[in-house]
């Protein structure tokens, strides 16, 4: 409700509220958090409430005709101070600041975005156990208490409904408040949602739905703490029922109103926009916690950034990925609006995704130091081999050489080569084809070195101190994709990041997360770096089914960590059978899901596995008479050692 109708709307509920003809208070009356100012006579004021008033979602920042208005209205009404509730900090409050307005925080609005099954979509977000208790809870609320939504339009019939809503809400949500509501354009699309046992109200709540028709303003619900169903967490309950409603009806979100983003993630709300309120008051000075800055700033580019990508901007939509469009009629995208959500474009703002993978990587063994990277630090691309593409095309110019350590992933050298980029080659060495030659690769000085740690196809861990030799010395940048790493009992290099301005760590969500076909890579590096590559990088590759299915499978560790354990467990299995199978020479050291192998007769063992019908990795080019074998499920891998018999 941000268009000027709405706001009007509001304004007139607020005065009638209040009794007055301009919606003048003071900010204690008003309950909106402001207790950043805490002088008497700061909260005591005449306050002049503008914006979405005291009953709104949010305030859009006034642009600067519409200040002076305020100012004057102000004056004539004899206001002390002006209060802006509730605006999203990335509007352009530049007028505001003008004018001697002062921010003050005010938490964030939450927002869930609805797609699909809603039990699925929360599963993702607030995890199986806290879901099935959510069900629990539910059953035992109908049982117990009645369940109505009723139109405004009703309430004459209804006298009680509006009686019991004024009762538990009291303050400004008053009768007089609920009966300006009813004679504004908004009664159409606004209703009270209750919940009673016999005839006693034990909940209440406002339901209003937005003008695009798309979703649904959550402006109130309050529950009578008095009651025996509080225990049930009557309010999460009730929120959703009307998710499910929503979704049945079509809608893409319901939005929760202000408060704190981690109480909104735990009632599944995946979108979360800063507000803050703004004050203009005599003598007042800014606040030491104000934000400085109004939108997320644009990272300076890095050093590395080649000259093209240095000139221009993050391309079309995904500039504006931090402004929320959930709320917006869309008619600049050119797509069919007629045949279902299908038809939209997918969601540019991953900010709480990424927040979620970075607290949840940090919690797994060897991920030290991850928690100092911010969401700054990390871009989702199309599976990590995009990433590299990314990286080269962003940070590379002509003639640049590219490092690589055979033998290796082969994708390396083939985007370098595609971008006509020189490759260099230095082999791994030693017994377990893990010792980086680091002299070698200085002495290339290459642009990009790439290393594959655990490597694959040998599945061995490269020296950490060379490693660390290499990105110390280096007048280059060193990536380092760790597609599987979670795999290792050793260390992950992503918590260097934060210090390090050329490093760049890659991961995947295809390999121990079991998403493969979600397309989901990560990269982690500093802010800088992060810019060059979001300027390369196609708007929507990362689509809202990936989104969706990498939420769930976040919140959904413990059985990541458990199939892990499992894979681990029979990959040492097959580890020693193998050893003592006449058919291999050598099973090399493995800290990845998968056995590098050396066959005694490579192209014979390779034709009788393939003819068996068995798929193994032919890497003989890169390792002379080598196989690269996955650990599948036991029936899979058993399979293959009798198709190694029944080659002797």
């Amino acid at each position: 409700m941000r268009r000027t109708v709405d706001l009007d709307a509001l304004r007139q509920v607020l005065c009638a509220a209040l009794g007055s003809r301009e919606p003048v208070c003071a900010l204690s009356r008003l309950g909106l958090g402001v207790g950043a100012f805490t002088e008497d006579d700061v909260l005591h004021r005449p306050t002049l409430v503008a914006g979405a008033a005291g009953h709104g979602p949010t305030s859009p920042a006034p642009a600067a005709h519409d200040v002076d208005a305020l100012i004057r209205r102000a004056a004539e009404s004899a206001a002390a101070q002006i209060l802006v509730p509730r605006v999203r900090r990335t509007d352009d409050t530049g007028a505001l600041r003008a004018a001697g307005f002062v921010p003050v925080a005010a938490g964030a609005e939450c927002v869930v975005r609805l797609s699909g099954d809603v039990d699925a979509l929360l599963r993702g977000r607030i995890g199986a156990e806290r879901l099935d208790d959510l069900h629990r809870r539910s059953r035992a609320v109908s049982d117990d208490l009645s369940w109505e939504r009723i139109p405004l339009s009703g309430l004459d019939e209804r006298p009680w409904a509006r009686d019991a809503f004024v009762d538990l809400h009291g303050g400004l949500l008053d009768a007089a408040a609920l009966g300006a509501l009813r004679q504004s354009h908004l009664a159409d699309r606004a209703e009270l949602l209750v919940r009673r046992r016999g005839e006693t109200v034990v909940q209440a709540g406002l339901l209003v739905g937005s003008h695009s028709g798309r979703g649904l303003y959550c402006l109130a619900l309050t529950t009578d703490r008095d009651d025996p169903a509080d225990r049930h967490d009557l309010h999460a309950v009730s929120l959703y029922q009307v998710y499910v409603e929503a979704r049945r009806d079509g809608l893409d979100w319901v939005h929760l109103g202000q408060g704190e983003a981690e109480h909104g993630r735990a009632l599944g709300a995946d979108l979360f926009v800063p507000l803050d309120h703004w004050l203009r008051t005599p003598g007042l000075a800014t606040p030491e916690q104000a934000p400085a800055e109004q939108a997320p700033a644009v990272p300076e580019i890095s050093r590395f950034a080649s000259l093209p990508v240095t000139t221009v901007a993050v391309p079309g939509p995904a500039r504006f990925r931090h402004r929320p469009r959930f709320d917006l009629v869309d008619l600049s995208s050119n797509t069919n609006p007629l045949l279902g959500p299908g038809g939209r474009y997918p969601e540019l703002d991953t900010t709480d995704l990424a927040r979620t993978y970075l607290t949840t990587v940090a919690g797994l063994p060897g991920h030290d130091g991850i928690g100092a990277l911010t969401t700054d630090h990390l871009l989702f691309s199309s599976g990590s081999v995009d990433a590299v593409m990314l990286l080269l095309t962003a940070l590379t110019s002509p003639g640049d050489r590219v490092c690589v350590t055979p033998p290796t992933f082969e994708l390396y050298a083939h985007f370098a080569q595609v971008l006509r980029l020189p490759v260099v080659e230095v082999p791994l060495g030693g017994d377990d084809v893990n010792r980086l030659d680091v002299e070698r690769i200085l002495a290339a000085d290459p642009r990009v070195t790439i290393l594959c740690d655990p490597n694959n196809p040998v599945g061995t861990r490269l020296d950490p101190e060379q490693v660390h030799e290499l990105i110390a010395r280096t007048q280059g940048l060193v990536v380092i994709d760790e597609a599987y790493v979670e795999f290792s009992d050793k260390p992950s290099y992503a918590g260097l990041v934060a210090g390090h301005d050329n490093l760049i760590v890659l991961r995947t969500l295809s390999k121990a997360w079991g998403l493969a076909g979600a397309r989901c890579g990560i990269a982690l590096a500093q802010p800088g770096i992060i810019e060059g590559l979001r300027r390369v990088q196609v708007p929507f590759g990362f689509t809202d089914a990936s989104q969706h299915a990498v939420r769930e499978r976040l919140v959904d560790v413990r059985r990541v960590r458990d199939s892990i354990g499992h894979i681990l467990a029979e990959r040492d299995r097959m580890a020693a059978l193998l050893a003592e199978h006449p058919t291999v020479d050598r099973v090399f050291p493995s800290q990845a899901n998968f056995l590098l192998v050396r066959l005694h007769k490579h192209e014979q063992v390779m034709d009788r596995l393939r003819a068996a019908g068995i798929l193994v990795a032919d890497v003989g080019r890169l390792v002379p008479g080598t196989c690269r074998i996955s650990i599948g499920e036991r029936h899979a891998n058993e399979a293959l050692l009798d198709a190694l018999t029944a080659a002797l």
